[in-house]
């Protein structure tokens, strides 16, 4: 049996970070497992930058103000504890991947290149051109190998073994054999990125991205929190979704509609298409709404400009982007402006977190990081690079805290890991053999265009209980889905049908804690209640699973300094 003091569930920057950490405690066995090879995981998609009062370009910038920007980007909704600890921390954790070798920017003198981001105060976004996730992840990946942590790559984690409230490992497939095994660790670290792929219709995240670790840790007992809490980034390519970064604009291009108009004058005069993306999304789509965009229906967009950005300023500090418009859109940016739309972008809620210096949730043992956990540092809304900045900020020290947790954890005799595991192997085969009367893509195409049209950027009472109804039916016709292949060896067809149930178990959590929260606040914007309500909503959902849908349940927000106003910029 495959035995772990500290397993890590995904290989993204987050679960590398902890890995790293945890690798450095020599009296533990620390291992990663990841569906995908670690440099396809999601981290690698980001482009714009990670965040930290460097202050570089502008001296008047600090750790203060970025806390500020912070929890006034989260529409006061964040912890602002576990905010200031992650702002004071950015710029160690910046120097830190520095000198592990990330080739990030630079400014004339040498130093590290920053550009300005959505709801920032200066220009904090460190950045690596329009490549900074993927050069990140590299480098991690890289220090990984060098230190000699063990992977188990192309594995799928299909549930989480705990017992007495504590872990006791993992059930996971071996997705090149199709073999069942059960894995003993004492500390599970959970960093399986985000669940936006509930929404299928327009969407940034790679396939993958089907919050499989947040279903796992809902199902097992623990709660996910702030899960209605979803980001529309504004900036997706027009007929694909795939991210324009920030950085497009934070370079200085322009939103423009059909009638020539620079239209966030309107929203936020004094941030323009710098102001947080929950605006930027909202402004973009009702100028569409309104008849201010071109094209009709799914296909409607208004214009990113770059074109005064000049041709060497693009190639230098976009490449990417321009790669990607001229691939997907037939257009460059160089030449043309590009065609956007808000897409489907990041989870702002995720497995709850009970304490953010370890990232150790309700169950002793079991810790989260980054975008499948909820800290809660992002609140209703996130800002532009701070995505980046979490992932290593809270990595590093949940790493940290699973190996003194592992280390001074008894081993368990007792435990049945066999009993467990031949279970799991029987209801495996039972599926492998099972006959459906469903189509997969059918369910999950419902799944998608019901989450987006009915639960999306805007959102109303009845819109949301009929996608409740839908999400129920859905769940039912999911009971008569098959795999449809009954092979071994690399059967996708068995993981795209559990993913599909982690989805349609989110999307319910999502769909049910959006109805309940009577308010608008950040990326939840209620067209039936447009204002924020502190005085009943300055709180944190928590939703438990139940065979029934979720049972939703609220806590307290923190809060040290920063006490609520309205939000404007």
């Amino acid at each position: 049996m495959l035995s772990y003091d500290v397993l890590i569930v995904g290989a993204g920057g987050g679960g590398l970070m902890a890995a790293l950490e945890a690798n450095k405690n020599k009296n533990v066995k620390v291992g990663v497992i990841t569906k995908v090879y670690p440099t396809r995981s999601h981290t690698g998609a980001a482009q714009g930058g990670i965040n930290a009062a460097l202050a570089n370009v502008d001296p008047s910038d600090s750790p203060e103000v970025h806390a500020f920007d912070t929890v006034k980007g989260s529409d006061y909704l964040g912890d602002q504890d576990a905010i200031e600890f992650m702002c004071e921390e950015a710029p160690k954790r910046i120097y830190e991947l520095e000198h592990m070798g990330v080739p990030f920017s630079r400014l004339p003198d040498g130093r590290i290149a920053q550009r300005p981001f959505g709801g920032a105060g200066f220009p904090r976004t460190c950045y690596a051109a329009d490549k900074t996730g993927h050069v990140m992840l590299h480098t991690m990946y890289e220090q990984c190998l060098k230190e000699g942590v063990e992977f188990l790559n192309e594995w799928y984690v299909h549930e989480l073994l705990i017992d007495n409230n504590e872990a006791k490992g993992v059930i996971a497939i071996d997705i090149r054999t199709g073999e069942v095994h059960a894995i003993k660790a004492k500390a599970v670290v959970f960093a399986t990125g985000g669940y936006a792929r509930v929404y299928w219709v327009r969407n940034s995240n790679a396939i993958g991205s089907t919050g499989d670790g947040i279903a796992i840790c809902y199902r097992a007992g623990i709660p996910v929190k702030d899960i209605e809490f979803v980001q529309f980034h504004p900036t997706g390519l027009r007929s694909t979704g795939i991210l324009v970064t920030e950085g497009a604009r934070g370079e200085g291009g322009y939103l423009i509609n059909n009638k020539g108009e620079r239209f966030m004058a309107n929203y936020a005069p004094n941030k323009m298409e710098l102001a947080p993306r929950d605006m930027v999304a909202r402004a973009i789509e009702t100028e569409i709404l309104e008849g201010r965009g071109w094209g009709e229906g799914m296909n409607a967009y208004v214009h990113l400009d770059l074109r005064h950005l000049g041709a060497q300023k693009i190639k230098e500090r976009l490449p990417q982007i321009r790669m990607l418009a001229i691939d997907f859109e037939g257009v460059d940016p160089i030449e043309e402006p590009i065609p956007v739309r808000p897409t489907a972008h990041y989870s702002m809620g995720g497995i709850h977190v009970e304490d953010y210096k370890t990232s150790m949730t309700p169950v002793k043992g079991v810790f989260a990081v980054g975008e499948c956990a909820c800290v809660s540092v992002h609140g209703a809304n996130r800002l532009g690079g701070n995505s980046l900045l979490d992932i290593v900020v809270f990595g590093k020290p949940a790493g940290a805290a699973a190996a003194e947790y592992a280390e001074n954890m008894p081993e368990d005799t007792t435990y049945n890991y066999k009993a467990e595991e031949e279970r799991a192997k029987a209801e495996i085969e039972a599926l492998l053999k099972k006959e459906g009367t469903e189509n997969i893509n059918e369910i999950r195409t419902e799944m998608a265009q019901t989450m987006w049209d009915k639960v999306g950027i805007f959102r109303e009472e009845g819109p949301m209980k009929e996608a409740i109804e839908k999400i129920k039916e859905l769940k039912e016709r999911y009971k008569n889905l098959a795999p449809g292949d009954s092979s071994k060896l690399f059967n996708t067809a068995l993981i795209n049908y559990l993913e599909l149930g982690n989805l349609l178990d989110l999307a319910e959590a999502i769909a049910v804690t959006a109805e309940m929260r009577k308010e608008s606040r950040g990326a939840h914007a209620r067209r039936d209640y447009p204002k924020r309500d502190d005085e009943n909503f300055l709180k944190h959902s928590l939703a438990y699973y139940t065979e029934d849908g979720p049972k939703v349940e609220y806590i307290d927000v923190k809060i040290t300094k920063y006490q609520p106003q309205e939000r404007k910029y």
